[in-house]
């Protein structure tokens, strides 16, 4: 194999498992190559990265070490994703009535997803986590799409029980736009006891639903490592029920009269 056709492979293999500790030996099986040009190939693979702003390759020594991808995203490109966000959003053709924006189409593309997975990703580079939570339904392309970025399973509460995930673990928890007492769910088996984990969630107005999340983590012993939302809405402020969390946008004011929606970055950036 020519060093190009590795380099290729290697780089396929590091974006495909983010976290895993590879050994050297194994890609000089794999790809039938001495020590010293793998160790080479790692070096330029990695340089690469940090140009890029996507991460880096980290090497781990001893006897049980070897190398692995860990996932980030420059401040730069974070920028860039959210300020791209900003455009679209702000269109006024998204206003719905009740003062509601459309979102569901950036929600269900691919691309878009997957650069808001990154920069969610990178807030958390440096921490463990182990599953990334959120509840159904439009926070689940999310969920995955930062899960896939860390390699780590997606846990989806539910709103009512369902059969095929045997015995839960359910909570009532008071919602923060219609103030009702609602009810949400979690089979047994889902998380391990004493796992760390991540919650998202796409949207947040109090943070009632947030704050159910987080009750319900504590049934399992959990650690909440951090809390993520897309979108915030900046007039709920002051009843807020979370405040540790990070947010992506913000949206200021969306007046139907005026057909105006204007949208700022959120307290990612300023965190």
């Amino acid at each position: 194999m020519k060093r190009s056709e590795r380099l290729v492979a290697m780089t396929h293999y590091f974006l495909e498992n983010p976290k895993t500790l590879s050994s050297l030996p194994y890609f000089v099986e794999e790809y039938d190559a001495a020590k010293s040009s793998i160790s080479e190939d790692i070096d330029i693979i990695d340089d690469m990265f940090q140009k890029m702003g996507i991460g880096e390759l980290r090497t781990v020594a001893g006897a049980a070490g070897g190398v692995q991808y860990i996932p980030d995203l420059s401040i730069e490109r974070a920028h860039t994703t959210v300020e791209k966000l900003i455009d679209l959003l702000e269109d006024p053709s998204r206003i719905l009535p009740g003062g509601y924006v459309y979102m569901s189409d950036l929600l269900g593309h691919p691309k878009y997803v997957h650069e808001i997975g990154q920069v969610f990703a990178s807030a958390f580079e440096h921490t463990e986590i182990d599953y990334v939570v959120t509840v159904a339904t439009k926070g689940i392309p999310l969920a995955y799409a930062i899960a896939q970025v860390i390699g780590v399973p997606v846990v989806i509460i539910r709103r009512d029980p369902k059969v095929t995930e045997g015995s839960t673990v359910s909570i009532n928890y008071v919602s923060g736009s219609s103030r009702k007492i609602q009810t949400m769910v979690l089979a047994k088996r889902s998380i391990e006891e004493g796992s760390n984990v991540f919650i998202v969630d796409d949207f947040m107005k109090a943070g009632g639903t947030i704050q159910g999340m987080k009750s319900l983590m504590r049934e399992f012993n959990a650690n909440v490592k951090g809390i993520g939302v897309l979108a915030e809405a900046e007039d709920e402020e002051e009843d807020r029920k979370v405040q540790d969390y990070i947010s992506l946008i913000k949206f200021m004011e969306v007046d139907e009269t005026k057909e105006t929606i204007k949208v700022e970055k959120g307290n990612f950036f300023s965190s």
